[in-house]
């Protein structure tokens, strides 16, 4: 069985899943409020850039699935973009990131019940617990899939964006948010000493959790570099391969068509 990192550890690939689980239960109460003070709220933008590049029709249907997404912030950011027909699916592993989502999703639309499923929650949002890497939906469901800071936590991450592949429609868009490697000279070494010595210590002081933000720290120096992952999204079918850096490098917006 091969092996992959976690953070700065090499684990068995077969593992990762799991920790990666338990980063996720420990921060998931405070997931938002940490990502606010931890970006100083600029993740607030990216986001929004994220929408933006996707740009949601405001006269037709649109179904959305946003992969990794189950604080649901990406989701209603693009339900309140897009018209009256516009639907988006959130899927994520992790039950306790869905456990907010839904929570979030209902003080957003007081007025519209939860049905007895429990799966679909006003504002057309719908949550869902399944795998990045074994997507439990149909081929050509989607017209456009997202996952904003999550990739990187997927252990397979080509499984991952061929399950991306296969469950869009035949012209439909793929975006991907994630941080990326600082570009600017004496901003790389500010951006270090910020990563690992603030943000581990905010997780101690607000989460109670200094650990799962020093994997999520290290997880980030792990991830391909840009043209390294817009390779990867060649390699899984997409075709107008492109990103575009933001913040000095910080994060990076990749995107790509299934044509």
């Amino acid at each position: 069985m091969a092996d992959t990192h976690f953070g700065a550890r090499q684990v068995p690939l077969a593992d990762k899943q799991a920790l990666v689980d338990d980063v996720f239960h420990s921060v998931a109460p405070r997931y938002d409020l940490m990502n606010d003070l931890m970006s100083l709220g600029l993740h607030r933008a990216w986001k929004d850039a994220l929408v933006t590049a996707l740009d949601p029709p405001k006269s037709r249907p649109f179904a959305l699935l946003d992969i990794a997404g189950g604080t649901g912030d990406v989701a209603m950011r693009v339900i309140a973009a897009g018209g009256e027909f516009t639907r988006a699916t959130v899927c994520d592993i992790n039950p306790d990131m869905l456990a907010v989502g839904r929570e979030r999703a209902e003080a957003h639309s007081p007025t519209l019940p939860s049905p007895a499923t429990g799966g679909g929650i006003g504002m057309g949002i719908t949550f869902t617990e399944g795998n990045a890497e074994a997507l439990p939906f149909a081929d050509r469901s989607f017209d456009a899939v997202t996952i904003a800071f999550g990739i990187r936590n997927v252990p397979r991450i080509d499984v991952a964006l061929a399950e991306a592949f296969r469950v869009l429609k035949i012209g439909g868009k793929f975006l991907c948010l994630e941080f990326s490697t600082v570009d600017v000279p004496g901003l790389d070494r500010l951006y270090d000493f910020y990563s690992f010595n603030v943000i581990p210590a905010l997780g101690r002081a607000v989460a109670g959790d200094a650990e799962s933000y020093r994997y999520l720290v290290e997880s980030i120096r792990r991830f391909p570099r840009p043209e390294a992952f817009a390779a990867m999204l060649r390699a899984a079918g997409f075709r107008r391969v492109s990103y575009q850096q933001m913040t000095g490098g910080i994060v990076a917006l990749h995107w790509g068509w299934r044509l």
